[in-house]
């Protein structure tokens, strides 16, 4: 309930809207008890003793019981539908938010499913018993109390015998309550899971298509519904038994009524209007019970809900920015790894073992290696998605931990071979770190980085929308437009991540061509695959099981014995 609470609380800010709902559903409620009210005097004046004038005012007075309760309810959906809209709003940008910022380690642990379950689909949930909270439970006990009223007003004894009921009822509610928490926890994870499942598959698609593998895909797919289907079915079962039994038991107590009331009338101790005004009452009172074990369901499915939702927003990244950052407007010396250890945070086991590098400004360093060394970790501790376990990564003698992280990200630039790219047009992915950029900038850099000639082949030039992740252009291209987004950029240092090594030889020499102006004039650590592309390095330095184990220029490390050396001969070998 804890976490429930909280989720109500994004419904403050609506507090006036939430108050007019809730004085609509008292109106609603009341016009319940009135109607039953008014049974005795429509049986005992106007059946019994017909009265006529009573019976030219009861019919309209009925017909504008009804238009007010009609009106009540409509603005109290209305406005309990607005408050409702905005706090999912709200708690879906609140968790955006959350996410946004955490760090890599969190993307890569939690699946992508996981995460669009918390914000569409848990959220829903939420919303549901939001709606039936106000909508149905206020209003419903309203009634109750309403109805409850008329019942003792006319006979208290009756009104005991029949309020049996309620013991058992509760009892029922709070057994079915506990299993629909249960069952709506799994449930939502397996929505998670689902999800999961379908951007894998859809991500993945051309991989299903080259192996043949659609029968395959058809039967995971239909066993992760089936388990979904399972569960469904199980909280059905559950959602659909409260109802009846109420109804069982609402059903042994009205039993006692008609007999012991039916006694009465038949003695004389109450009138046949005062009964049918009772039993009018308390047949009312099955309907706010019925809605009221619905409302039950979806609290209990709210709860299941808000433990995840609510989970995500106490969620804290593991690199944040430090309170006092410095705004850093420059690099102007060098970069420098001090004794860096790091792990991942779900594993033991250390992927870099006590580096110490120093890239000073305007040089390219080339990190090399076999796969799987560390390569690609080490520089990606410089623009902070990892944090390091041990040691520290400094710039001009500030370490990176205590700039900030707008500051941070301007300083440095990355092209890497996993180019990813927005469904949008060209020139907005050009200019996605610098949107203030005009279209003669993007034009500009598209030239430097050899993109130009195929963007203006494109049948919308730099407004043509290139597909999810660019599906709609090659590798070439794609490594080209993330060049020319670089180039705006403008960072003095830049990472490049196996930039050529996913190209055709054709692209490749067109995309390095784009990146020999890319580096022109900046600091430049050169993560290669391909030894060829690194001997113009002013430092070379080979990396073995996380630690460096060599550094030097091309020609130093030829001439030695060293690992680089049997590295490039082994490269040039495999060539021939």
């Amino acid at each position: 309930m804890k976490s429930y609470a909280r989720i109500l609380a994004f419904l403050k800010p609506y507090w006036f809207r939430i108050g007019l709902a809730l004085i609509m559903a008292a109106m609603v409620a009341s016009t319940d008890g009135v109607l039953a009210w008014v049974v005795k005097d429509i049986m005992d004046k106007i059946f019994i003793a017909k009265d006529r004038q009573m019976l030219v005012l009861i019919p309209p007075f009925i017909v504008g019981l009804y238009f007010v309760k009609g009106l009540g309810r409509y603005l109290q959906n209305y406005f309990m539908g607005y408050a409702n809209a905005r706090m999912v709003m709200d708690i879906r940008i609140a968790v955006f938010d959350k996410i946004i910022q955490m760090h890599m380690g969190f993307f890569s642990q939690e699946r992508t499913g996981t995460i669009v379950s918390r914000i569409m689909n848990d959220v829903t949930v939420v919303r549901k018993a939001n709606t039936d909270l106000i909508k149905n439970m206020i209003r419903q006990i309203l009634t109750l109390i309403g109805l409850l009223f008329v019942l003792f007003k006319r006979d208290w004894q009756l009104a005991l015998i029949a309020l049996t009921i309620a013991p058992c009822a509760g009892v029922v509610l709070a057994l079915i309550g506990k299993k629909l928490r249960m069952l709506t926890k799994r449930n939502q994870e397996r929505i998670a899971i689902l999800n999961s499942f379908l951007i894998e598959l859809l991500t993945l698609i051309k991989v299903v298509k080259l192996f043949n593998r659609e029968e395959y895909e058809k039967k995971r797919f239909r066993k992760v519904l089936r388990k979904l289907f399972d569960i469904q079915m199980s909280k059905l079962k559950a959602q659909q038994l409260s109802s009846p039994m109420i109804e069982f038991v609402g059903s042994i107590a009205g039993a006692f009524v008609i007999w012991i009331g039916g006694m009465k009338v038949i003695n004389g101790v109450i009138t046949t209007g005062e009964f049918f005004s009772f039993l009018t009452a308390l047949m009312m009172m099955y309907g706010p019970i019925r809605k009221l074990s619905g409302v039950n369901a979806s609290i209990n499915s709210a709860i299941a809900a808000s433990e995840r939702v609510v989970a995500f927003l106490d969620l804290e990244p593991a690199v944040k920015e430090a309170e006092d950052a410095i705004d850093k407007g420059s690099f102007d010396h060098e970069l420098r790894y001090n004794d860096v250890w790091f792990r991942y945070p779900d594993s033991d086991e250390m992927v870099l073992k006590g580096i110490n590098l120093t890239v000073k400004k305007g040089t390219r360093v080339a990190v090399v290696g076999e796969s799987g060394v560390g390569k690609t970790t080490l520089v990606e501790l410089i623009p902070r998605f990892y944090d390091v376990t041990e040691g520290s990564i400094t710039m001009d003698g500030v370490d990176i931990r205590r700039l900030s992280f707008a500051s941070l990200m301007r300083l440095v630039g990355m092209v890497s071979q996993d180019v990813q790219l927005f469904d949008d047009t060209i020139e907005n992915n050009i200019k996605y770190g610098v949107p203030e950029a005009t279209h003669e900038d993007v034009v500009r850099v598209a030239k430097m980085a050899d993109a130009h000639d195929f963007i203006m082949r494109t049948p919308k030039g730099y407004e043509t929308t290139i597909g999810e992740l660019g599906t709609r252009l090659s590798g070439g291209e794609k490594q080209r437009i993330a060049i020319a987004r670089a180039l705006l950029k403008n960072p003095p240092i830049l990472i490049l991540d196996e930039a050529t090594s996913a190209l055709d030889a054709a692209s490749e020499a067109a995309v390095q061509k784009a990146l020999e102006r890319l580096m022109e004039g900046r600091t430049v650590i050169i993560i290669a695959h391909r030894l060829s592309t690194v001997r113009n390095a002013h430092k070379i330095v080979v990396l073995e099981g996380g630690r460096i184990v060599e550094e030097g220029t091309h020609a130093q490390l030829i001439a030695s014995d060293s690992r680089y050396k049997r590295l490039y001969n082994l490269q040039f070998a495999k060539a021939e």
